[in-house]
């Protein structure tokens, strides 16, 4: 009996890593999903500078960005009990509709001169709306889309995708801007989400268990017990709570104010550093594709305390390639957890009530992060930014490596079955 030629073996290893696309439904929802994230990738710099274009206010501004998520925290909730009494995929082509008309009345706005302030308050609400049902759908489908064995690479190439548009998104968005102006952006962002739409259509799921009887407070309450529940569950989001208002204080606010006034940092020097950290995460979906992750939210949490080195190093010497090693290590770390966290959720928490669970996890993790936001805001008039930093970095590095001290999280493993990435 002969080996396998090294040709086979290539073909055979690449096969492993896309092991997912075997699957029909997730291969007609990765298209749709690769589409809107690629069209999507551009609004965020599409919408900052339509609103600069109407109102030159870092205050405007503000108060878009906060209306929208302001309003997907209210209604996250509700889009996870909805996602699990509801045809996920329909819920979120639902969304999509609404997406189009929000993201195509500010196109038109911007095209007839008539934008105002106000007006894209609005339409943000309706959006963070939006957002806030499909986010619970997308957590709850993805199991739904293919077998045990394939979700990790399933969640692998998603993260692939999402990793590759954050870094090329914001470079086609900033060239489309100069060039076209904001509002042919938004154009295109509709466009993907317009294609998606019968894509999606194409995947065949059965009906989901939970088909409502009760009052949706009933429903919320279920949630809440499930997640609850589960102690890993609630103490990775309590220790995100303060992680994330870190990350959007420090990371968000601190770090574009150093490299303004920096000169070892600079503005371009940031732009690659924040570059960095995005290849980091792209390599790291890649080796995931391949390599199963044992431990989910050991070595996730362990990953994402290294994103105390960058805060660290930004804080103590700025300097651009030092950042930039630092940024492309934490990066990696950050997707260890991303990974292992939804490997976790979708093979520890019941399909039926998976979109509730997630959303009771988005809303724990989400809620302060404008106020991480206002407090740094404040810290940087009144305190050294190296000081600020540096103690942010040792406070983020103990929270996260605190978790592990909880036996459910250090023991987590993986359901029979699902260590198959190697073959």
């Amino acid at each position: 009996m002969t080996g396998l030629t090294d040709a086979q073996t290539r073909n055979a290893d690449v096969s492993r890593g896309l092991a997912a696309m075997q699957d029909r439904n997730f291969r007609w929802f990765f298209l749709a999903r690769a589409i809107t994230m690629i069209a999507g990738s551009m609004s965020s710099i599409a919408l900052a500078f339509a609103v600069l274009e109407i109102d030159n206010d870092a205050r405007s501004l503000s108060f878009v960005l906060a209306a929208f998520t302001i309003s997907n925290i209210v209604f996250v909730l509700f889009g996870g009990v909805v996602a699990d009494r509801l045809p996920r995929a329909l819920i979120i082509q639902s969304c999509y509709v609404i997406d189009i008309l929000t993201i195509g009345s500010i196109a038109a706005l911007l095209f007839t001169g008539t934008a105002t302030i106000p007006a894209l308050v609005v339409l943000s609400v309706f959006n963070g709306a939006s957002t806030a049902f499909v986010m619970p759908a997308m957590q709850g489908i993805i199991p739904q889309l293919t077998t045990p064995e394939h979700l990790q690479q399933a969640n692998a190439m998603l993260s692939f995708v999402r990793s590759a548009v954050t870094i090329g998104g914001p470079v086609v968005a900033g060239i489309l801007v100069a060039t076209a102006g904001p509002a042919w952006a938004m154009v295109v962002q509709a466009i993907g989400w317009l294609i998606a739409i019968p894509i999606l259509a194409l995947v065949k799921l059965p009906p989901p268990a939970h088909r409502g009887g009760t009052t949706m407070f009933h429903d919320l309450r279920i949630g809440w017990q499930e997640f609850w529940s589960r102690s890993w569950l609630w103490t990775v989001v309590l220790a995100f709570m303060i992680m994330n208002a870190i990350h959007v204080g420090a990371w968000g606010v601190v770090g574009p104010y150093i490299a303004k006034n920096n000169d070892l940092l600079g503005i371009a020097g940031w732009g690659w550093v924040v570059s960095a950290e995005g290849v980091g995460v792209l390599l790291m979906t890649l080796l995931l594709l391949w390599f199963p992750l044992r431990r989910p939210l050991r070595f996730g949490m362990i990953g994402m305390a290294a994103f105390a080195i960058p805060l660290t190093v930004l804080g103590a010497h700025p300097a651009v390639v030092l950042l930039a090693i630092a940024a492309f290590i934490a990066g990696a770390g950050v997707e260890i957890f991303n990974t292992g966290w939804n490997l976790a959720l979708m093979e520890n928490v019941p399909g039926e009530k998976l979109s509730r669970v997630s959303s009771y996890d988005m809303l724990g993790s989400f809620v302060v992060m404008p106020i991480g936001t206002l407090i740094y805001g404040w810290l940087i008039t009144h305190a050294e930014p190296a000081t600020v930093l540096i103690t942010s970095g040792i406070i983020y590095a103990v929270v996260a490596l605190a978790t592990l001290f909880v036996p459910s999280v250090w023991r987590m493993g993986r359901p029979a079955g699902a260590l198959t990435a190697r073959g």
